[in-house]
């Protein structure tokens, strides 16, 4: 939720919304379905109370970006989905997306440890590798269920040439916040995108992978081409992408972009 700092800001932008001010007949027969992407779960879930603060309301499911789109393609309904530009342009050649997309916010790969255990470096890519050589396991986002940062992680590791040794003690997830595994013990160390670490109580960002070898993942929403309340849908893509929104995004461990 947004600090109370900002809530007249926030009610105001959301009265707007109900009044006509951004869009006219913003009405739901029901809830606006939201699909996405883990990576951005934290931002949808802290403007939500200024969506409905407008009187609309708003039902959400995330999952990994290629699970959405098999879902999608799979007949499910929804209104808004956020996920990769490459996924949703799946979506838009399959006919299940139109009217283009909009692009809001990026973010990079980071490791955590469990809270109180020694940091590792990870300030080059040699002291990187070494910090995965040397830890007893290593969690990240199983590639085969189509998360984007498991599936960069697994071509980066073959490329560092230490492919065999890390998947050898490796702790792969389906879906969900990675961190939780070494919060738990399962896992000494845990690469995911930093917006889902930040949530995991009891672990610590150790930071960002280096520079060189760091990847970013651009969220972008499109919005159903057979759905019927595209005005709701418009309303919450500029909700997220308003000030408000921005403060949201930059405060969960990505960065807006246009």
């Amino acid at each position: 939720m947004f600090k109370n700092s900002r809530a007249a800001g926030t009610l105001a932008f959301a009265v707007a919304l109900l009044s006509g001010t951004l869009w006219s007949g913003a009405t739901q027969a029901e809830p606006l379905k939201v699909l996405t992407a883990g990576a951005f779960k934290e931002v949808l879930l802290a403007v939500i109370p200024a969506f409905e603060a407008s009187g609309l309301q708003l039902q959400w499911q995330n999952d990994t970006v290629g699970n959405l789109v098999k879902r999608i393609e799979g007949g499910e309904r929804f209104d808004v989905v956020i996920a990769s530009p490459s996924a949703l342009r799946t979506l838009e050649n399959s006919g299940k997306i139109s009217g283009g997309t909009t692009n809001l916010a990026s973010v990079g790969v980071g490791v955590a440890i469990r809270e109180g255990a020694p940091k590792p470096d990870i300030a080059t890519v040699e002291a990187f590798k070494q910090a995965l050589l040397t830890a007893r396991s290593v969690a990240y986002i199983d590639p085969a269920s189509g998360g984007s940062s498991g599936i960069y992680l697994a071509g980066l590791l073959e490329k560092l040439g230490i492919g065999a040794e890390v998947k050898a003690k490796s702790v792969l997830v389906r879906g969900g916040y990675v961190a939780e595994r070494v919060a738990s013990g399962e896992a000494e160390i845990a690469l995911h995108q930093i917006s889902e670490i930040l949530p995991v109580k009891g672990v610590v960002l150790v930071g960002p992978l280096p520079r060189e070898i760091q990847n970013f993942t651009v969220y972008s929403a499109g919005i159903a081409a057979a759905g019927t309340q595209k005005a709701s849908a418009h309303a919450l893509i500029d909700l997220i992408r308003s000030g408000e929104g921005a403060a949201a995004i930059k405060t969960r461990g990505l960065e807006p972009v246009q």
